[in-house]
This record gives structure tokens, C-alpha cells and sequence, in this order.
């Protein structure tokens, strides 16, 4: 009963998301005010009724219901509990219901947090999130009802993908969901304003405070992710340039751009017609990451087996919310200043610079993501796109951003004089060239990297130091989010240029070498799982060193996985992996990471940043509301 009781639930949203879609035309076209009433308690409503079907969902794989389709295909009585509650979200339509709950759950709080908008302003809102909302459960409805029952129930289930069954997989995807479908906020926002044709200091803080949330939580998913996938798949790196990683990436770059943009409305108003243009954008590029995702055009571990019936689905969800908003823009968009109100030399004009780059380097990524898709379709053939053509393309965009990101804080909001800049730039300049000298020895690209970390990090701690007096917290998490960007290209750069790997079939007892540094397979033996069987392997090295690197063998479904041990000190990591072995010995392939425990450091720090962004921003916005 508690399966039809979430099914009723998700029934009872889609209603509740028709009317929050309607009511406000609908009291406009009758002129009875009155029915505008209904938005806001249909938007609260919509939250409940997506949180009970969600409980019902963890529910059934809790108690392991195999009656329901979905626990069966992707549960196991076998499984620890913590895999049994991430397996509601590690299917189709388990993920996609999490993705609509967390809409609406957003549309709950648009709802109930005023945030200073007029009220004309916010039922426009309500409404564009209720039309999302009605598109997104139509499809789950019609094509992915995560409820469907099997008659007779199975007595076992088929367990979840192993490569899914590990403790950072259970955090990242609602990590991830809340920052892609948080930009579904600000698409409102922009779709409201398009409506209305009017913008003002309240709409950029709303917009810039939404933006800012999902900006958090993208990047906390996105490391997640990485950080499980160099842990995990057992290849010793940490980004693979993978699609459904870039349709991760894509909503964050426009994030992050946006974020830059909307600042200038706040302050000094013009560009407003870009910055709605981004926020139409980015949730473009969340929805394009659903239809990559799960529409069955690619073969990825992160990507859900799906039919064709829902790709063209998707597809034409995706056509109908993205292509209906820049319709609109292209039709009322004249109404929005495009002026640019601020001066070229200036923080502004670094600002929109960085902007722009962050909108090309987007698109560059889109083309490499999109384009193999499109080659196939055409009949062209099978092109593949890598990591070499991305490195060659959107690398060289992000090195004069990030010379801006070292110099541009230290501007002047309004005018600036580059007679007023060359002290500060010339040390900002120096600390860099001094970094890249002192890495030349490495390369080039390492010389690049740790010049332009170092030019980030003397830019920040200089303007710390030179707003000592008068720094406000959000001027403090602009400043640590940009010392964790500073902390993450000396990361990747370390990981990167500076790795080594060595790799050997030992036996017991044998050693190799890597980086001066002997190693030695100890043991290899058996250990039993909860559901697996594991090879287990001690290495030993300098200093008192163990590693317990796996092979993990399950039976439902039957897949072998590897089990990666590092160890990590804050000048890097020291990686083991083993191949096929047995009692006598086995394949050991190691790898040292200089500096790489950085990045993973660095996504703490821009998250901290923003946070102390964030809350620098809602105390003013509770104070405008009384």
C-alpha cells in the first residue's frame, strides 16, 4: 500500500504543479485576484506531495518490496542498508523522481521565502517553475513511473551496478541534482522577467542568491564525482572528459558566469538582457545533461539505460521549455537594458571579459560533447572527441580568465587607470612569473599551472590585505572561493604533469620502483564481503607504508570491480591498483599524484566561499522583507 500511496502522491503533485501553472492567467484573464491565491499554496503543496512519494520510493528499497519493478531490477535482500536507501536514486526513475521532488521542493521554498520581490513578480515565477514542474512529472508519469508493480513479486532482486555501490555515490547524485536543478530558479527569474519586462536591484539579489546555491552544490557534486571516479574505476585519474561529466560541467561554467554577470546588474545596472540570456542558458544545459544522460544515446558508467520512446521525450521537453524561453527573449527581450553601464578598464569590464570567456569555453565544450552525437546522426561516423582535443581548446580560454580572476578584484567597480594598476599588478605578475619559473623545469604546462595559481593566490591575499579596514563578508567569500580556484590549478597541475606510474606482474615478495621509491607485494589474499568476494593485496613501502588495494568479485549482478588504495599526505598521494592474481601473486600498477589532495581541498574552500557569500546576502534580504 505504501507503493500506491507514492504513486497517488506523484498523481496528486502533477495536479497541484497545473495549477500553480495556471492560476496566475487564469485570475488575469477572469480578474478574480483571488485565484492567484492558489500559486503559492499549490507550489507548498506540489513540495509535500514530492517528498511522501520519494519516502514511499526509499521506503520500498529499505524493506526490499521486490513487488515494486524498480527495487527489484536494482536491489538485493544482500546489499547494505546504505546501498539499499541509494539505490531509490541510482535508476532512472528512481533519479528522475529525486529530480522532480527537488524542483518542487525548491518551488515550495520560491513559494514561502519572499526574498523582497513584488508580488506580481513572484507569482510570475511560481508560474514558470509550475510549467517545469508539469513537463518533468508528465514524463515520469507517462514513461518512467518509478511505482509499477510486478505480479507475482520476485523473491530476490538483481542487485544495484557494483560500480555505483560505494559511499560517495550516495551523497554525489543528490548532490549534483540540487545544484542542476537549482539554476531552474533563476531560469524562472528570467522567464518572469521576459513577462513582466521590468528588472530591478531585488531581482539580481534573488537571482544571484539562487545562483548561488546551485553554484555550491555543483561544485560539491562535481568533486564528489571526480573524487569517486579516481577512486573507483581504478585508471589513476580524476576528469576523462566523459559526456555525461561535461553536462555536469556545462551548467556549472554558466553558473559561475552568471554569477559574475548579475553582479553588475545588482550594482550598476545594464547588461540585462545577457544576464537573463545566461539564465535561460543554464538550465538549457541541465536539461540537455538529462536528455545525454538518459535518453540512451550514450554508453557510460554514469549514464542510465533508457528506451528511445524516452530520449524523444526528453528531447521534446527540452525543445518546448528551452526553445518557448528563447522565443520569448528574442520577442521581448528588447524591453531589457543591454547597455553596458560601466567602464571597459574597470572590475565590471573584468567581469564581463570573464563572463564572455566562461560562455565560450561552454560552448567549446558543448561542441566536443555534442558534435560525435551529431556526426553519428548525419551518418559521418563514429568520430570520437577526448581529452586531447579539449585540452588543446578550452585550456587556452581559461588561462587569460584566470589572469583576469589575479588581477581584476583589485580594480575599481566604477573607472580604473592602468597607471593606478602597475604596482599591484607588477606584484601580482611577479609572484606568477617567480612560480612558473621555479616549474619550468617540468614543462610548460607546468610552468603555466603553478605561475597562474600563484598569480590567483597573490592577487587574493593582496586584496585582503589592501581591504583590510572594510571588507565584507561577501568581499571574504569572493576571496576564499578564489583561493580555493588558486588551490585546485595547483592540484591539477601536480596530479597532472607531475605524475609517475610503474607497473609490474610480481609475485610475493617482489618489488618495483616508482619515483626512487621501492615497493613491495606483501600478501594477496582472499577476504569475504557483504555481497562479494574480495582479492585483497598488502604493499609495503618507505617509511611504514600499507596499502590494501581489491579486486572485488559480486554475484548480483555478476561484474568485477577494482578497489583503489591511496594514501594521502598534503604533498600528494601514492596509488595502488591490482589486475588478476591469485595466493602466488598479482598485476600491481602504482602511481604517485604529487599535490592532487589539493583539488579535492580546493572544492572545500569554493564552497566555503560561497556559503559565506550566501549568508552575507539572506540576513539583508529578512531585513528588506519586515
Amino acid at each position: 500500500m505504501i507503493a500506491e500511496a507514492g504513486h497517488f502522491a506523484l498523481i496528486l503533485a502533477a495536479v497541484l504543479a497545473l495549477v500553480q501553472a495556471a492560476a496566475p492567467g487564469l485570475a488575469h484573464l477572469f480578474r478574480r485576484p483571488g485565484i492567484a491565491g492558489l500559486t503559492g499554496f499549490a507550489a507548498a503543496g506540489q513540495a509535500v506531495a514530492m517528498a511522501c512519494a520519494m519516502a514511499a520510493l526509499i521506503h520500498a528499497f529499505a524493506v526490499s518490496d521486490f513487488s515494486v519493478r524498480v527495487v527489484f531490477e536494482n536491489s538485493h535482500t544482500a546489499k547494505p542498508m546504505l546501498y539499499k536507501v541509494a539505490a531509490a536514486w541510482g535508476h532512472h526513475e528512481g533519479s528522475l523522481l529525486l529530480w522532480a521532488a527537488l524542483l518542487s521542493a525548491f518551488g515550495g521554498v520560491t513559494a514561502l521565502w519572499n526574498q523582497g520581490l513584488p508580488g506580481g513578480m513572484r507569482l510570475r515565477v511560481l508560474a514558470v517553475q509550475g510549467l517545469v514542474s508539469c513537463g518533468v512529472l508528465a514524463f515520469l508519469e507517462l514513461t518512467s513511473n518509478p511505482f509499477d508493480r510486478l505480479s507475482p513479486a520476485p523473491f530476490e532482486g538483481r542487485g544495484l551496478n557494483p560500480l555505483l555501490q560505494d559511499p560517495g555515490l550516495a551523497v554525489h547524485p543528490p548532490l549534483l541534482y540540487v545544484g542542476t536543478v537549482g539554476v531552474s530558479v533563476a531560469f524562472a527569474f528570467a522567464v518572469a522577467a521576459l513577462w513582466s519586462g521590468r528588472i530591478g536591484p531585488g531581482w539580481a539579489r534573488a537571482v544571484r542568491a539562487w545562483t548561488l546555491i546551485a553554484w555550491i552544490f555543483l561544485t560539491a557534486g562535481i568533486a564528489l564525482g571526480s573524487a569517486w571516479a579516481y577512486a573507483e574505476l581504478g585508471w589513476g585519474g580524476w576528469w576523462f572528459w566523459d559526456p555525461v561529466e561535461n553536462s555536469a560541467l556545462m551548467p556549472w561554467l554558466t553558473a559561475t558566469a552568471l554569477l559574475h554577470a548579475v553582479r553588475g546588474v545588482e550594482r550598476r545596472g545594464g547588461a540585462e538582457g545577457w544576464v537573463v540570456l545566461l539564465a535561460i542558458l543554464g538550465f538549457g544545459f541541465s536539461l540537455l545533461g538529462m536528455f545525454l544522460v538518459r535518453s540512451g544515446v550514450l554508453t557510460s558508467v554514469h549514464a542510465f539505460a533508457a528506451d528511445p520512446l524516452r530520449g524523444v521525450f526528453i528531447l521534446a521537453l527540452f525543445g518546448l521549455i528551452e526553445g518557448g524561453a528563447l522565443a520569448l527573449f528574442a520577442v521581448r527581450g528588447h524591453r531589457l537594458s543591454g547597455r553596458i553601464a560601466f567602464a571597459p578598464f574597470s572590475r565590471d569590464g573584468a567581469l564581463l571579459l570573464n563572463t564572455v570567456l566562461l560562455i565560450v569555453a561552454t560552448g567549446v565544450v558543448l561542441f566536443g560533447t555534442v558534435y560525435p552525437l551529431l556526426a553519428e546522426v548525419l551518418g559521418i561516423g563514429r568520430i570520437s572527441v577526448g581529452a586531447p582535443f579539449f585540452d588543446a581548446t578550452v585550456l587556452p580560454l581559461l588561462s587569460p580568465l584566470i589572469a583576469l580572476m589575479a588581477i581584476g578584484p583589485l580594480m575599481r567597480p566604477g573607472r580604473d587607470s592602468p597607471r593606478r594598476l602597475l604596482r599591484p599588478a607588477g606584484i601580482v605578475g611577479g609572484v606568477g612569473l617567480l612560480a612558473a619559473a621555479a616549474s619550468a623545469a617540468w614543462g610548460g604546462w607546468a610552468a603555466a599551472g603553478f605561475g597562474l595559481a600563484a598569480a590567483v593566490a597573490a592577487g587574493t591575499v593582496l586584496l585582503l590585505w589592501r581591504s583590510r579596514r572594510s571588507l565584507t563578508r561577501r568581499g571574504l567569500g569572493m576571496a576564499v572561493a578564489h583561493l580555493g580556484v588558486a588551490v585546485a590549478i595547483a592540484g591539477m597541475t601536480g596530479g597532472s604533469q607531475l605524475a609517475d606510474e610503474a607497473i609490474a606482474r610480481l609475485p610475493v615478495g617482489g618489488s618495483l620502483v616508482l619515483g626512487g621509491r621501492s615497493f613491495t607485494l606483501a600478501e594477496v589474499r582472499a577476504v569475504p564481503g557483504p555481497n562479494y568476494i574480495a582479492t585483497r593485496a598488502r604493499v609495503t613501502g618507505p617509511g611504514g607504508l600499507a596499502l590494501t588495494p581489491e579486486t572485488r568479485r559480486y554475484e548480483n549482478p555478476p561484474q568485477t570491480t577494482t578497489e583503489a588504495a591511496i594514501a594521502s599526505t598534503p604533498l600528494g598521494d601514492t596509488y595502488a591498483v591490482i589486475g588478476e592474481g591469485g595466493p602466488d601473486g598479482a598485476v600491481l600498477r602504482m602511481f604517485s599524484k604529487p599535490l592532487l589532495p589539493w583539488l579535492w581541498a580546493s572544492s572545500v574552500l569554493m564552497c566555503m566561499g560561497g556559503g559565506i557569500a550566501l549568508f552575507a546576502r539572506l540576513p539583508r534580504l529578512r531585513r528588506r522583507e519586515r
